[in-house]
């Protein structure tokens, strides 16, 4: 559509002033010749009418020439420009003035989604406190850092800055600082957790020693006794730290989902093949069913952990000569996130079972259902914590299901590979 001129303007106005004219001039023409009877005040009205639209005319014209205006664009921004802001590796928008996206880099569609240029930023982030931020600044507003969360599906932690730019664009750059502030908060808590924990074995070292160069120290049976003692607390100490280490690591690489394919079923069986030995010690029989391979999106090596975690724990509360059974299948996914599908995992024990408002407090860190117990069979109380870390890197979920007196199932749902999410079907 080309602009509106002056000639087309004036072209407006005459057309109207024709238009009242020969309106005029007909109700004259009626009204003189005997016809129908028209008020004089729906001539006067007719007058007014006619005389308003040539008035507005130059307005009309003026608003058409606004509204044709061309506003900042992609094809503003150079092609050299927009090479060097696709490197930028953090998410990068480009507003106009009517607060629409222009350009987003790359990196914007891990937090937005891809396809959103030309819409609304409203429409595509959702977080109200930078939607008024915006609104501030391409009011003219100064510059202005904008802390803010996302809790689903794993909380992220974002710095959103804002500036105007030329042509009253604004532009909106967001920081990840998920991973500083898991290490802030971990680093915290592994202070707190380890002092805590780590207190009691090293009081009972500490005062064995003390014993042990005291009345004690000629006395060989009590010496080997207390000696054994010592060994096992420092043995406790080293499985606490190595867990916290390995919780701490978990968590800080938590918001990061792996992207590498695995078979599920060759990484539970690698996870059983180690602790054969513990469980023929206890006489339980380790049974795990055959089934074909299942692909799931996944890290071999943090999978391997939870299903040796949840097998070990199977063994140590399981019913000596009973059973831990090991079961694949499949299931229909719960929601959009869950995409084409679960792979299930069930690891089943024929223990005491776990009371059922002990249940939704298993996987927190150090809680246990028994300590006496966990302690004695050498638990940390961060087994299932690490389990459930693990599972959120994955995208997956955990079921816990026990019956007093029968035992308890742990299943584990994980996302299927795009590749095997119809094998089996």
């Amino acid at each position: 559509m080309s602009e509106v001129g002056p000639a087309q303007s004036e072209g407006w106005r005459r057309s109207y002033f024709v238009l009242s004219a020969v309106a005029i001039v007909a109700l004259v023409t009626v009204a003189l010749s005997g016809g129908a009877a028209i008020p004089v005040t729906v001539a006067a009205g007719l007058v007014v009418v006619g005389f308003s639209l040539y008035l507005a005319a130059p307005r009309r014209a003026q608003g058409a020439r606004a509204s044709l205006q061309p506003t900042p664009d992609l094809a503003t921004i150079p092609d050299s420009a927009r090479s060097i802001l696709e490197c930028v590796d953090e998410p990068l928008f480009i507003l106009d003035p009517a607060g629409r996206v222009l350009f987003a880099n790359r990196a914007s569609h891990l937090v937005v989604g891809g396809d959103i240029e030309r819409k609304r930023i409203s429409s595509v982030l959702r977080t109200p406190v930078v939607l008024e931020g915006v609104e501030r600044i391409l009011a003219g507003g100064e510059a202005e850092t904008i802390p803010f969360t996302v809790l689903v599906p794993v909380q992220r932690h974002y710095e959103a800055h804002l500036v105007r730019a030329r042509d009253r664009l604004a532009v909106l750059r967001i920081r990840d600082l998920t991973a500083l502030r898991r290490a802030e908060e971990l680093r915290a808590d592994f202070v707190a957790n380890a002092s805590h924990e780590l207190r009691t074995p090293l009081a009972a070292v500490t005062g064995f020693i003390d014993t042990l160069r005291g009345h004690a120290k000629d006395d060989k049976p009590a010496r080997e006794r207390f000696l054994e003692i010592m060994s096992v607390e420092a043995l406790r100490m080293r499985r606490l730290i190595d867990d916290l280490l390995s919780l701490t690591r978990i968590e800080l690489n938590e918001h990061n989902p792996p992207a590498s394919e695995v078979d599920v079923v060759a990484v539970a069986h690698d996870a059983v093949a180690p602790l054969t030995p513990l469980a023929e010690s206890d006489r339980i029989a380790l049974q795990i069913e055959p089934h074909e391979p299942m692909g799931v999106v996944g890290d071999r090596d943090e999978l391997t952990q939870v299903f040796q975690n949840l097998i070990h724990n199977a063994i140590k509360y399981g019913r000596d000569g009973g059973e831990v059974r090991v079961r694949f299948g499949r299931s229909e996914p719960l929601s959009k996130r869950e995409g084409a599908g679960m792979v299930f995992v069930a690891v089943q024990d024929q223990g005491d079972g776990i009371p059922r408002e002990a249940i939704p407090r298993l996987t927190e860190r150090f809680y246990r259902v028994d300590v006496k117990r966990s302690r004695e069979r050498g638990g940390t109380g961060l087994g299932l914590a690490i389990v459930k870390h693990i599972l959120n890197r994955h995208q997956g979920r955990l079921q816990i299901e026990s019956t007093p007196g029968e035992g308890s199932t742990f299943t584990v749902f994980l996302p299927a590979a795009p590749s095997r999410a119809g094998a089996g079907k």
